[in-house]
């Protein structure tokens, strides 16, 4: 039989990971406390004020195959707000050549539902064509749960299976640099796998793309907040954990932040890799080195403000220039006039530290290229924000050293996006880790674990 103290829980981290590991200890009757050291929730998914504008730190989508993400969004109310496409459909521009493609599906079953868009597909020839029919083939039969495929880099086994740089390029590189953040020589097969097999490969209807039709901050922080008080957790922020330690009488674990120290039968570490590493007491883990071996890769979002609407889609994708995934985000920033584009820049290296000036030299020529209308719109203005350590690094290797939610001290759990979830950076994955380092508490605090939101082999 449990005691009082079974009941306390303390989740360290408000992002999306974190508040929803709080939510599912809720709702299972635990007492929890939320820490976190930011004045917001949301994590790397957040809003800010810029003049009269809310502005999102960084695009952010979600696919039809996410499950424990639209878990969250109805567990917040907040389904409506961030809606999925009827049926995939993503333009992508030539740059280079002036071609509209479109990649989209219909209603037929798997893998027939993209076999008349790729057919029609004009950034690749006919042979590059069947070659993407035969890796798609080829992908379906992997296992990303194979730890052979993490020590193996995609890039190379494409080009096994006879796909030319075009193809990598107008294809493969055109969702794995958005979803992986890495380009395919520089990414884990097995995530690789993962992404194409869940996304494109396992129902017809899986990669149909969503994204908030709101600011961040509405989703990620307000109704987050406002779920967490129904719920009856103590949510506390601009509270930064400085130690997290076995507890004595009676009491397993002691958190300490500046104002406070807490006393609970559980604990939840949501934080990032390196932080994490610095609070875990000795002994958590066998090897907690590997933590700090878990690397970073930046993304950067060019943030541009016309005086007219210079393109009608709500989002298009790029090939042959610099210009990645651009969104439309007028309605949903309060701009009441002109149109607001948002550049998402993944794979952002060479660029992280590009002087704002010379960013915009490079763009807007790049806009005026693809969208006619911008050549004669009146740019009103131009920033940047960026993400130094957007995603962790999904290179190959970095499977072995994603920890799953469980330490070797009972009571301490874990969770965050670079934690094993089989997913790479998204908030898919973060979602996924927090459920299963909820999961994994209320089992070992002798609780009904809840329903599984999501599949575990999705």
């Amino acid at each position: 039989m449990t005691t009082a103290a079974a009941r306390e829980a303390v989740v360290v981290g408000g992002g999306l990971a974190g508040t929803a590991a709080a939510l599912a200890l809720a709702d299972a009757g635990l007492r929890v406390t939320l820490l976190e050291g930011r004045p917001r929730l949301g994590g790397l998914a957040f809003s800010f004020q810029r003049g009269g504008l809310t502005v999102d730190n960084g695009q952010h989508v979600y696919l039809r195959c996410c499950t424990a993400y639209r878990w969250f969004l109805d567990r917040v109310d907040g389904a409506a707000l961030a809606p999925v496409q009827d049926r995939l459909d993503v333009p992508v521009l030539d740059g280079g050549r002036g071609r509209l493609g479109r990649l989209r599906r219909n209603a037929l079953p798997v893998p027939l539902h993209l076999g008349p868009s790729l057919a029609r597909y004009p950034h690749l020839s006919l042979t590059e064509k069947a070659a993407v029919g035969r890796a798609a083939l080829a992908l379906r039969r992997l296992d990303p749960a194979d730890p052979a495929l993490d020590r193996q880099d995609f890039g190379s086994w494409l080009r096994r299976h006879g796909q030319s740089p075009r193809a990598v390029a107008a294809l493969w590189d055109l969702v794995g640099v958005a979803t992986l953040n890495a380009t395919a020589d520089d990414a884990s097969l097995a995530l690789a796998a993962k992404v194409f097999r869940t996304g494109l490969l396992s129902d017809a209807g899986a990669a149909d793309i969503g994204w908030a039709h709101v600011p961040l901050g509405e989703l990620h922080h307000t109704r987050v907040l406002t779920s967490l008080d129904k719920a009856g957790v103590r949510t506390v922020l601009r509270a930064r954990v400085r130690n997290v330690a076995p507890g004595g009488e009676g009491a397993r674990w002691r958190v300490e932040t500046g104002d406070e120290t807490l006393t609970a039968d559980t604990v939840v570490l949501a934080v990032p890799p390196a932080e994490t590493h610095d609070l875990l007491p000795g002994g958590a883990l066998d090897e907690p080195e590997k933590l700090t071996r878990i690397g970073t890769a930046p993304i950067i979002n060019i943030h541009v403000l016309y005086d007219r609407k210079v393109v009608r889609r709500p989002f298009f994708t790029a090939l042959d220039g610099p210009v990645q995934w651009v969104f439309d985000r007028t309605e949903a920033s309060g701009l009441d006039h002109g149109q607001y584009l948002a550049l998402s820049q993944s794979t952002a290296q060479a660029e992280i530290d590009t002087p704002v000036a010379e960013l915009r030299a490079r763009y807007l020529p790049e806009l005026e290229r693809l969208l006619p209308a911008a050549r004669t719109a009146r740019v009103e203005d131009f920033f940047v924000t960026r993400e130094r350590t957007a995603t962790f690094a999904a290179v190959p290797g970095v499977g072995a050293l994603r920890p799953g939610p469980a330490t070797r001290l009972p009571g301490l759990h874990l969770a965050g996006a670079w934690t094993a979830t089989g997913w790479p950076a998204t908030m898919e994955g973060a979602v996924r880790s927090g459920l299963n380092a909820a999961s994994d508490a209320l089992g070992a605090l002798g609780r009904p674990r809840p329903a599984p939101v999501f599949d575990e082999a999705a």
